[in-house]
């Protein structure tokens, strides 16, 4: 196998071309390359002599932080594969896919402690736990200081192209999450699609602001990596991070979801001086409304914007440039797409009888590429639905212009973007459902100015028993992560609309909210 399909390549060759160039930023603590590779090298060692072995799965639950990515290369350096957690999610939530994918290894931080009690009750795999601060709350485990100082440097376990690097759970249809699965030449590939799009490059500067869990930021961060910038960290997102940080540190490159950018530009602190090092912005992961992409063009005229469109199947899909991101009657049709194919990316829209269809007829988008994921982990049956013959099923609708621009312009999969986070209707309704007054239930997502969509129940009540949003949000607090409660409720009289399949028509339902916004 070449390096280029190798995620642990771009560190070795980073540390042998430029030793002293900054690798990592944390606050006052920072890295040299060299320090990246011997500090990874040894924290592989250190996994190797607790017995890891070639594929057990290292999961992180962690806010984000350098030891994040510490904690991904070692787990690559030894040859095992990343399970990145999502923090958002309930401890039921975690527990559900750590089982599932048999995590051997838990590396945790401060902020998640008091979960860790209740994931190891619940995930009888998990062997060892790793303590990612120095001065931790926990009481179990090996600390990942100790671990780094004890362990002898380990050879790279020299994984690379179709071996499994990452296991990434999304949303799942049948109301359980299901781990993608990412092999090291989809996430390299992944870092060379897009490297060239962001003009990203050894003397750039890349601050992971969305949270690392995301194959979003894994995508953005990897090509970062790839080239040998520096990566800079805040442990999450705030406004007022963001510009401190992207001031102090000299910020060229970043990505954010809709939703940051929109708080972002309306921050009574925002200042374009504190953001005047930044070069490139890209951002995905759920529909920009149109007002925050325009207010970004002239509150940012100096920086470039570039859309991302994919899942976490297959990332990216399709790209929309900086060129692209003008205002202009010229420009007005193009801004509304999702850009083009990606560097190696093949796309096709799929009639109903699974043909493919002429530019600007509806259907089902269709990818073809080397960042396709493996399959989805223990799950054959929704494997062989979404990848057939090598081409990943998207379930969005969409169709392409005359000039190879992608247009979405509607779900055949019942999900929500939200603020970034995919959320599955069944999982919510599943929680719902078990509410006293509910009758029957569906949730879609209505168009949201500040989170892209929100998640919205459509109720159909029991005689005599009241129900509000607010008992809503409390039934289902504790069931599914916060992001997952609906947002707004609204009832509907008799029973839902069903198709001939007796399936409910969920566009019927969307209809009222979606005809007058600008999806």
């Amino acid at each position: 196998m070449v390096a280029s399909e190798s995620l642990t390549a771009p560190v070795k060759a980073a540390a042998s071309s430029t030793p002293n160039g900054i690798a990592t930023v944390m606050g006052s603590r920072q890295q040299t390359w060299g320090e990246l590779q011997d500090a990874v090298s040894r924290l592989a060692g250190g996994l190797l002599a607790l017995g890891v072995a070639s594929n057990d799965r290292v999961a992180i639950l962690s806010m984000n932080s350098d030891r994040y990515t510490e904690a991904l290369l070692a787990t690559w350096w030894a040859g095992a594969c990343a399970v990145p957690v999502n923090i958002r999610w309930t401890a039921s939530e975690m527990i559900y896919s750590l089982n599932d994918c048999s995590a051997a290894v838990l590396f945790v931080d401060n902020v998640f402690a008091e979960l860790c009690p209740a994931i190891l009750e619940g995930v009888s795999s998990i062997k060892h736990v790793i303590r990612m601060d120095d001065a931790s709350s926990l009481d179990v485990g090996v600390s990942m200081g100790e671990l780094r100082r004890s362990g002898s440097p380990a050879q790279d376990a020299g994984r690379s192209g179709e071996d499994l690097a990452g296991v990434f759970y999304t949303g799942g249809t049948t109301g359980f999450p299901k781990g993608v699965m990412l092999t090291h030449r989809a996430q390299c590939s992944t870092a060379a699609a897009l490297k060239d799009e962001l003009r990203i490059g050894p003397d750039s500067v890349y601050l992971h602001a969305a949270p690392m869990f995301h194959v979003a930021d894994a995508a953005a961060g990897g090509a970062a990596m790839s080239t040998g910038a520096t990566n800079v960290y805040i442990p999450s997102f705030s406004t007022e991070g963001f510009q401190e940080t992207v001031k102090l540190a000299k910020v060229t490159h970043s990505l954010l979801v809709p939703t940051m950018i929109g708080m972002l530009l309306e921050a009574p602190e925002f200042s374009v001086d504190a953001l005047e090092t930044l070069e490139t912005l890209l951002y995905g992961a759920s529909p920009m409304p149109r007002a925050i992409v325009e207010q970004a063009l002239e509150k940012l005229p100096s920086v470039s914007l570039v859309q991302g469109y994919g899942q976490t199947e297959s990332v990216p899909i399709t790209v929309l440039p900086a060129d692209h991101h003008r205002l202009g009657a010229e420009y007005e049709q193009k801004l509304r797409s999702a850009g083009r194919p990606a560097q190696g990316v093949q796309i096709k829209i799929l009639g109903e009888d699974g043909g493919e269809l002429p530019t600007h007829e509806v259907g089902e988008i269709a990818v073809y590429s080397a960042m396709n994921m493996k399959g989805y982990w223990n799950a054959p049956e929704q494997t062989q639905k979404t990848l057939i013959d090598g081409w990943v099923h998207t379930g969005d609708g969409g169709f392409v212009d005359e000039d190879g621009f992608l247009y979405i312009v509607d779900r055949m999969k019942d999900m929500i973007v939200t603020g970034g986070e995919n959320v599955y209707s069944a999982e919510v309704e599943s929680a719902v459902s078990t509410h006293e007054a509910v009758e029957q239930v569906a949730v879609i997502g209505i168009p949201s100015g500040e989170w892209g969509e929100a998640v919205h129940a459509v109720v159909v009540k029991r005689a005599g028993v009241e129900l509000s949003i607010d008992d809503l949000k409390t039934h289902c607090k504790g069931k599914i992560a916060n992001y997952k409660i609906p947002r707004s409720l609204s009832f509907h009289d008799g029973a839902l609309p069903l198709s001939a399949a007796g399936k409910v028509l969920k566009r019927e339902l969307r209809q009222p909210f979606w005809e007058t916004a600008d999806a």
